[in-house]
């Protein structure tokens, strides 16, 4: 199998322990988990695995048991030193940091304290740790490269924690969704739980259609609700991109201007790649009454449209842009780090449908060696190209 992607199918919504659940059934142990959270250290608890069904659908249900309930909440700064001296392993530590960091900055947002006093009583717990790095370590063992989801449905009426009664989605729940597409469903009962919203959002790249690909395996997580509505499940489908070409969904952005000086739109690219545009391009256009004018195009991803609209409404003349979401097919590209007679030098390697590899020499690298040697860009590329092929 080559790389892995994984689709979060998300019909009944996502709990941290809906994800554990489906990444067991797709192969991951248990025990794995559960000994490596163990290690990191945690006051004691059990993982119970299961198998359950939800109208006939079979997978499995994960609890995590938590011998003494009565614990102080652990704040954001404590989460932080749990993991950061514990012998996880480091790409697990990353993506379990970031995922506690969203959760941070939304809950010290909702609260209005700082990010590092955030207090998580629920999501403090051993059972949201364990969720959230087993998450990761679900991820890491069965070596998926690409994660994307479904639209991701919400329920209503009132959910009760630590503070009071809270409205569904709770308010930590819907912050953590900013970006993504949701719907509503009419069913009376929390459908996204924070940890599961925190979690599939740090994973997940885009939220869309299931992804053209050869399906291999689908793993069901249970949820500990029987709504009668729908099957409460969460399902992960794995598999490889089908005709070596990956596909994904991307929302393009774009506006129209004829009032501007024309210095400032080099200045609002940068900040649009900064503001995490995965591509800008200006287009000369002649507009009505025959104004010569420019297109701004932005491709970014669906969760970054909100900070690409506000930056161009802020620092151009726009009035108004379009945007919409289109589908997008790429040949697999990796980048690694290639020895040549110019030293090390990243580059990247493109695989064609006939299963050719082209190698991209990364032009910042050889931008650098063309000045520090005095040597025409060209020649690097053809250098570079030549010894890496």
């Amino acid at each position: 199998m080559g790389m892995k992607i994984a689709y979060f199918d998300c019909f009944a919504g996502i709990s941290g322990d809906m994800i554990l659940g489906a990444l067991i059934h797709l192969g991951v142990p248990g025990d794995f988990i559960e000994e490596n959270v163990r290690n990191m250290p945690l006051e004691a608890f059990d993982l119970e695995i299961s198998t359950a069904a939800r109208m006939g659908i079979h997978g499995r249900q994960v609890e995590v048991v938590v011998a003494d309930r009565d614990k102080p909440a652990r704040n954001y700064q404590d989460i932080r030193s749990l993991v950061d001296n514990s012998p996880l392993p480091d790409t697990v530590k990353g993506l379990s940091l970031k995922i506690f960091g969203r959760l941070a900055e939304v809950e010290a947002s909702i609260h209005n304290c700082p990010k590092e006093s955030v207090h998580f009583h629920e999501l403090g717990g051993v059972d949201a740790i364990v969720d959230i790095v087993g998450a990761a370590l679900g991820v890491e063992w069965l070596g998926i490269g690409k994660i994307s989801a479904s639209e991701i449905p919400v329920g209503k009426g009132f959910v009760s924690c630590q503070h009071g009664r809270l409205p569904v989605p709770a308010p930590a729940t819907l912050a953590l969704l900013d970006g993504v597409p949701v719907y509503g469903t009419g069913v009376s009962n929390e459908l996204v739980t924070p940890t599961g919203a925190a979690i599939l959002t740090t994973l997940s790249q885009d939220f869309g259609p299931m992804p053209k690909m050869l399906i291999r395996e689908i793993g069901y997580g249970v949820g500990a609700r029987d709504l009668k509505e729908m099957p409460n499940l969460l399902r992960v489908v794995l598999g490889e991109p089908d005709f070596a070409c990956e596909a994904d969904c991307v929302t393009v952005v774009e506006t129209n201007i004829d009032d501007m000086n024309p210095e400032i739109f080099g200045f609002v690219m940068e900040r649009l790649f900064e503001d995490g545009a995965l591509d800008v391009v200006l287009i000369p256009v002649f507009m009505k009454k025959n104004r010569p004018g420019t297109m701004v195009q932005v491709i970014c991803k669906e969760t970054d449209r909100e900070t690409v609209v506000r930056r161009i409404l802020s620092e151009t003349t726009a009035t108004g842009v379009r945007h919409y979401r289109t589908g997008r097919s790429k040949l697999p590209r990796k980048v690694k780090e290639a020895t040549t007679s110019y030293g090390k030098v990243r580059v990247k390697e493109v695989s064609g449908p006939t299963g050719r590899i082209s190698v991209v020499p990364e032009y910042e690298d050889c931008k650098k060696i063309a000045l520090e040697k005095n040597v025409p860009l060209k020649v690097v590329y053809e250098t570079i190209v030549k010894e890496t092929a």
